[in-house]
C-alpha cells in the first residue's frame, strides 16, 4: 500500500517535469528557476537519492521483523519400504508403519535481545540519514546547475560582444576597400583588416562551439535530453550595484553537511552500543505443535483409513548467556571507538572547510564588485576611445594600427566586464550556500 501511495505521489511530479519540458521547447527560453526546478525532478542523482529513502524505510521494516513473532509451518511425508522391527521373546514387533506423515507449526518470539532493539534505533536513524543525504544531493545539484547556467549565459554574452565587433570591423573593411579603390588606402591596410575580421569570425565559431558544449553540460546536469533546444535569456545576468549584508559567522548547525555528521555520529554510537549488547544475555520464547499420522497404506484421507494419528506440543524459554568469545566483542568495541574518533576529526575538518568557503565567498564578492565597477568604467572608456579613433581614422588623423588596437582593447574590456559578472554570481551562489539557503534560488 505504501508503495502504491508513493507512486501516486510521484505521478504529479513526473507530469510536471514533462509539462516543463514541453514548455521549454515551445518557448525556446529557460530561466534559472525553470532550470533548477527541472533538475530537482529529473536529475538522476536526485532520483537515486530519493530511492535510497525508500530503501531505508524497507531496511527498517526488515530489522523490525526480527522483533516480531516468527511463525513457521512444517510438513513431511515418509515412505518406509521396510519397517524396522524389534523382537520381544519370539514375537517380532514393527516399529511404525509403511507411511508416516507430519504437519506442524512453530513459533518463536524474542523477549529480550539488546542487539535487535539497538538495530531498530539504528534503522530509524538510517532513515534520517537517507533523507539528509537526499537533501544534500539536491543542494549540490542546485549549485551545479546554477554555476553551469551562468557560465553558459556569460559565454552567450561574449558571443554578442564578438558579433558587435564583427559588425564594426566589417564596416571598417568596406570603408578601407572603398578608399583602396580610390587610391586613398594601401593594399596592406586591406589585408590587415581582413586578417582581423577573419580572426574575429574564428573566435565567433569557437565561442559558438563553447556555448553548445556548455548548454549540453547544463542539460546533462538538469537531467534534460541533450537533443532539447534551449535559449538562455540575456536578462538573467544583471549588473550588481552593492554587496549583500555579511554576517561575521555562519550558523553551521543549519548546514545539511553538519546534520549528516550528527546523524553519522548517532549511527556510530548505536553501532558501538550494538557491539556492547553482545555481552548481554538473550531470552526467547518458543512453541510448537505437531500432528503425526502413520498408516499401512497411502489412505490418509480415505474414509476407510487405517491410520493412527496423534498430536504433540511444547512451549519453552531459551536463554543464552555469553561467557567468552576470545575477546572478539572487545575488539569490535575498540574499532567502533576508533571510528567515533575519526568522525570527530571529520567534523573538525568540515567545520573549517565550511568557514573557509564562507570567508572566500565574502572576499570574492568584494573583489568581484570592485572589478565589475572598474571593468564597466573601463569598457565604457574603451568604447569611447574606439569611436574617437574610428572617427580620427576616417578623417586621416589615426593609423589603421591605432584603430585595430583600440578595437582589440574594446573587446578585451567588454569580455573582462562580463567575466567579472560571472565571478560575482559564482561567489554569490557560494555565499548563499554557506548560509544554508541554496534553495532560495528556486524562488
Amino acid at each position: 500500500m505504501n508503495a502504491i501511495i508513493k507512486q501516486i505521489k510521484t505521478i504529479p511530479l513526473l507530469l510536471l517535469g514533462l509539462a516543463l519540458s514541453n514548455t521549454v521547447i515551445a518557448q525556446q527560453t529557460l530561466s534559472l528557476k525553470d532550470a533548477l526546478n527541472f533538475a530537482l525532478q529529473n536529475n538522476v542523482r536526485i532520483r537515486k537519492a530519493k530511492l535510497d529513502i525508500d530503501k531505508g524505510k524497507y531496511k527498517t521494516e526488515e530489522i523490525r521483523a526480527q522483533a516480531l513473532p516468527q511463525i513457521t509451518g512444517t510438513g513431511g511425508l515418509t515412505y518406509n519400504p521396510v519397517v524396522a522391527q524389534v523382537v520381544f521373546g519370539d514375537n517380532p514387533i514393527k516399529l511404525g508403519k509403511t507411511w508416516n506423515s507430519t504437519a506442524g507449526v512453530q513459533l518463536s518470539q524474542q523477549l529480550f535481545n539488546q542487539q535487535v532493539f539497538t538495530g531498530l534505533q539504528a534503522a530509524r536513524s538510517s532513515e534520517e540519514y537517507y533523507n539528509l543525504t537526499s537533501a544534500l544531493t539536491e543542494e549540490q545539484i542546485i549549485e551545479l546547475v546554477a554555476n553551469n547556467y551562468y557560465q553558459a549565459l556569460v559565454t552567450r554574452q561574449q558571443l554578442v560582444v564578438i558579433e558587435n565587433n564583427i559588425k564594426n570591423v566589417t564596416a571598417n573593411e568596406k570603408a578601407i576597400e572603398s578608399n583602396y579603390r580610390n587610391g586613398l588606402a594601401k593594399k596592406i591596410d586591406v589585408d590587415r583588416i581582413t586578417v582581423r575580421l577573419t580572426n574575429l569570425q574564428t573566435q565567433r565559431e569557437q565561442i559558438s562551439n563553447a556555448i553548445s558544449q556548455l548548454e549540453n553540460q547544463l542539460k546533462y546536469a538538469m537531467g534534460m535530453p541533450i537533443s532539447t533546444a534551449i535559449t538562455l535569456p540575456g536578462t538573467e545576468l544583471t549588473p550588481i550595484t552593492e554587496l549583500p549584508q555579511f554576517a561575521d559567522t555562519i550558523a553551521l548547525n543549519s548546514r545539511t553537511e553538519i546534520k549528516i555528521l550528527d546523524t553519522q555520529d548517532k549511527l556510530l554510537w548505536l553501532q558501538r552500543k550494538a557491539y556492547v549488547a553482545e555481552y548481554y544475555p538473550t531470552l526467547a520464547l518458543s512453541g510448537n505443535y505437531t500432528y503425526s499420522s502413520q498408516s499401512g497404506g497411502f489412505d490418509f484421507l480415505s474414509s476407510n483409513a487405517t491410520s493412527i494419528g496423534y498430536g504433540s506440543s511444547a512451549i519453552g524459554l531459551s536463554l543464552k548467556v555469553p561467557i567468552f568469545n576470545g575477546f572478539l566483542t572487545r575488539s569490535k568495541i575498540r574499532q567502533a571507538d576508533v571510528d567515533i574518533k575519526k568522525a570527530n576529526e571529520d567534523r573538525r575538518e568540515t567545520n573549517n572547510s565550511l568557514n573557509l568557503a564562507y570567508d572566500n565567498a565574502k572576499n570574492q564578492l568584494r573583489y568581484s564588485l570592485n572589478a565589475i565597477n572598474a571593468q564597466k568604467k573601463n569598457a565604457d572608456l574603451a568604447n569611447e576611445i574606439y569611436k574617437s579613433t574610428q572617427n580620427n581614422y576616417n578623417n586621416g588623423l589615426a593609423t589603421l594600427t591605432d584603430l585595430l588596437d583600440t578595437e582589440s582593447s574594446l573587446t578585451e574590456a567588454q569580455n573582462s566586464y562580463t567575466q567579472s559578472l560571472l565571478n560575482y554570481k559564482i561567489a554569490e551562489i557560494q555565499l548563499i550556500k554557506s548560509n544554508g539557503n541554496i534553495k532560495s534560488l528556486l524562488q
